[in-house]
């Protein structure tokens, strides 16, 4: 009885010192050791290249886009714009060039490697192989079947509709718009509220306007979720079947072959792929993947499709770009399954339907769209999507994206949440852990230089905030008591 009594004490007191041990720890600690214990076998392949080289290239990009598609000053946008994918710190290393006639712009390291991106019209700005000076495809011009926006009431359109029918606080709502521009080293871009279907409130940074088309990061990673969106209710896809992409289908052993669509939209595929927001991350390894699909100017769905498992599917979850361009991936085969024009595609099956007029989606060499964070879009464009979302996905009667879908992206990811974060759903992020004087409920999108689209269904609320770069780290606690004043003014 004593050996019973004496081996329960211990294991009892074994249990009490490991919660000591988890509760002690950070929670990159935590995040670590757990990932650890469902790590599999596999091997890291380093990303090629020389890593200067690849900054040269996307400060090339950056430039190349804030220039010839936002509109910007040259040297603004090399101080302000994109440290993402072309560090702050690195840029006085480079050279860097503007050519307005040929609508290029170079960027040469300190050992004499030269970077281009030149802008291809719809396509946007592309990055160009080292030593190239050709795409490996011919861009497109995409037109939109929709009529002038000015002739049209919004969202359709841009003409604004009366809104003395709602009831709201003016006055916050001026504040709000205030505050977020009182500050000019905030550089917010755009803000833009609204409410049960109406603009509330909207304004810019000085030179430019509703048409102004600006770098909008990561927030494609929630329109990548949309036109998987808009595939599944084709009928293409379910959420539910594993990915079928053509590299996991070599031989019937792969256990990536497993990996479903949702996992992938979870971003819990468990691909093996170094990003910056790894809890373990350490940059003395080398450049990351997640930044590589942008600068290296390589076929990024390949890359992609060739990394290896780090993890079981559906059991870690991990912001990696891997995930979105699986996914656009697997939209570019759907579509061209389908016999249809994969540059088109957005414009026709979902832009068209919703008002959008303006959106850039740039590209690798190779054509396929970078929608990780290479897209530039209005705050009305990003507002209209909000509303679609808002709306179940239905559109003046149609029903674009699957019914539930909204609720999938706007619901916690149960790989993130094994891992204690809830914060991440479909490719949206979540206000799971109160951190933004929103309600809970509220899921959104994000990009890396302050760029968010917040939905929050319970008040019919659609915030569209835009920041550039420089200003994004900055201003996240005027951000939050714009956001504040935006709830208190429609009674949240």
């Amino acid at each position: 009885m004593l050996s019973v009594l004496a081996a329960l004490t211990l294991v009892r007191c074994q249990e009490v010192v490991k919660q000591d041990l988890v509760s002690s720890m950070s929670e990159a600690e935590r995040l670590i050791q757990r990932a650890d214990s469902f790590e599999l076998d596999t091997k890291y392949e380093p990303v090629p290249g020389d890593s200067m080289s690849h900054h040269a290239s996307g400060f090339a990009k950056i430039l190349c886009s804030a220039v010839f598609i936002t509109g910007l000053d040259f040297d603004f946008a090399a101080e302000n714009i994109g440290y993402f994918s072309a560090p702050y710190a690195v840029r006085s290393h480079l050279k860097r060039e503007v050519d307005l006639q040929n609508k290029l712009v170079r960027v040469t390291t300190p050992n004499g490697i030269v970077r281009t991106a030149r802008y291809y019209g719809d396509q946007g700005c592309i990055c160009l192989p080292e030593g190239k000076d050709e795409l490996y495809y011919k861009p497109v011009t995409i037109t939109s079947d929709l009529p002038d926006p000015e002739s049209m009431l919004w969202p359709m359109g841009d003409q604004l509709p009366d809104i003395t029918d709602l009831t709201f606080d003016r006055d916050k709502i001026s504040q709000a718009l205030d505050i977020v521009y009182a500050d000019p080293d905030l550089l917010t871009a755009a803000l833009l509220i609204s409410y049960k279907g109406k603009i509330i409130g909207e304004r810019y940074r000085e030179g430019l306007d509703k048409n102004t088309r600006l770098e909008s990061w990561s927030m494609g990673k929630s329109l990548t979720a949309t036109l998987m969106g808009v595939l599944i209710q084709k009928g293409v896809y379910t959420l539910d079947q594993p990915a079928p992409v053509p590299e996991w289908q070599v031989n019937g052993n792969d256990p990536r072959s497993k990996i479903t669509i949702a996992d992938i939209l979870h971003m819990s595929s468990g691909i093996r792929f170094r990003a910056p927001l790894d809890p373990d991350f350490d940059p003395t390894i080398g450049y990351p993947d997640h930044l590589y699909v942008y600068t290296g100017a390589i076929n990024s769905f390949k890359w992609a499709a060739t990394r290896p498992m780090e993890w079981p599917p559906n059991t870690i979850g991990r912001y990696r770009n891997s995930d979105p361009v699986l996914i656009n991936y697997l939209i570019r085969l759907g579509v061209e399954g389908k016999g249809q024009n994969y540059w088109n595609f957005p414009q026709h099956e979902l832009f068209d339907k919703i008002g959008v007029r303006n959106m850039i989606m740039e590209t690798d060499p190779y054509g396929n769209f970078l929608l990780q964070g290479y897209e530039f879009g209005t705050a009305r464009d990003w507002a209209r999507l909000g509303m679609l979302y808002l709306n179940e996905g239905v559109w003046n009667g149609e029903q674009i994206l699957p019914k539930g879908f909204s609720d999938f992206v706007g619901t916690l990811a149960p790989a993130w949440k094994a891992d204690g974060r809830d914060i991440y759903g479909g490719f949206f992020w979540l206000n799971g852990d109160g951190a933004l004087p929103l309600p809970k409920e509220t899921y959104y999108m994000a990009g890396a230089g302050g760029q968010y689209t917040y939905i929050i269904p319970s008040h019919d609320l659609v915030i569209v905030f835009m920041t550039h770069y420089k200003g994004g780290g900055k201003n996240a606690e005027v951000r939050n008591a714009a956001l504040d004043l935006v709830m208190q003014a429609v009674g949240g």
